[in-house]
């Protein structure tokens, strides 16, 4: 990671940018390859040279992925899992059933979503299934193991596929969204359709409540080592304690790089306490999180900025608008 100064200044000489076409709903690198999902249905895979890929014959609704695969989920009914070396399969097809939500879990395993309904497919082994109270609104595999968190109206569930036991209940009243883990799996945080974060602490089940926002937080990431929780949802981005084993509970969040625009998408440094932050008139900013320190990554030009991604080496950030504009910056 470049270091960073205490006084603004600019790395937007070293973007590549990228004319993606359609809005980018999802970025991850594959590698050394950066793979953009975007909303028409298309993977582009951006390494050495650019290739274009047709996963699905409608919209991507939903992404996820790590080193190795892309996952995405369309409105034609399909999981379709991209490796980097342009590579597909075709997990899962059903037509007539919209895939909202999937997420890549260990040693190759998937979970995906369509309407009440999480599915979980294994590696190896046959696929499970798990009917929620309502339409799931987030899934996400725990650190370590194949438990899922779930959300949905009312709260989340936490699921093992592979167990006998009961799915645990989680009850907020509300509808919850996306869902996340804490890197150590102490605690489990949703977004809201209202302007807010609900959060679990496992251990004793206590819940937490980060409100504040004048809008609805559609973006958060943990960052390295967990002490932070970044989200977006407001003109700065809004940092939640995490390192204590009580989590953000009378604490105070930090703000970081404050501006007259909203905040639209977060991305954290994979190593270090560095936050990429994107802004909805297409700028991102670094921001590191100790002074507040900011490097403009990207001038305000066009639409939101809608996926951030960091290489897994912390030395590459991809970059996606809502525009269809992306680009690539190595550090």
């Amino acid at each position: 990671m470049a270091a960073l100064s205490s006084t603004p200044s600019s790395i937007t000489s070293k973007l590549n940018p990228l004319d993606l076409g359609d809005p980018v709903v999802g970025v991850r690198f594959l590698g050394s390859v950066a793979a953009f999902a975007l909303g028409g249905g298309q993977i582009v895979l951006a390494g050495e040279e650019e290739r274009r890929l047709d996963a699905h014959g409608g919209a991507i609704l939903s992404v996820d992925g790590d080193r190795r695969r892309l996952v995405t989920g369309g409105d034609d009914g399909r999981v379709v899992e991209t490796a980097g070396d342009g590579s597909s399969r075709v997990l899962f097809e059903q037509k007539g059933r919209w895939i909202d939500q999937v997420a890549a879990g260990p040693d190759g395993s998937v979970a995906f979503s369509a309407g009440r309904t999480a599915y979980f497919r294994p590696a190896k082994g046959d696929p499970k299934t798990l009917d929620l109270p309502s339409t799931v609104g987030g899934l996400a595999f725990a650190p370590k193991g194949t438990r899922l968190a779930i959300a949905h109206y009312g709260g989340s569930t936490l699921w093992f596929p592979n167990a006998q036991a009961k799915p645990e209940s989680l009850e907020w009243k509300g509808s919850h969204r996306g869902i996340l883990w804490h890197p150590e799996g102490r605690f489990i945080v949703t977004t809201m359709q209202e302007p807010a974060l609900h959060g679990w602490r496992l251990p004793d089940g206590a819940h937490m409540r980060m409100s504040g926002y004048p809008s609805r937080v559609k973006s958060m990431a943990f960052t390295a080592g967990g002490r932070f929780l970044a989200t977006s949802g407001s003109s700065e981005a809004v940092l939640w304690p995490f390192g204590s084993k009580e989590g953000p509970m009378g604490k105070q969040p930090t703000m970081l790089a404050p501006r007259d625009v909203r905040v639209s998408c977060v991305g954290a440094h994979p190593k270090d306490e560095v936050i990429a932050c994107g802004y909805d008139d297409g700028m991102v900013l670094l921001v590191r999180i100790s002074d507040g320190a900011e490097i403009l990554a990207r001038s305000p030009s066009g639409g939101a900025v809608s996926a951030l991604a960091w290489r897994a080496d912390g030395g590459a950030l991809a970059i996606g608008t809502e525009d269809g504009a992306g680009g690539l910056i190595v550090l």
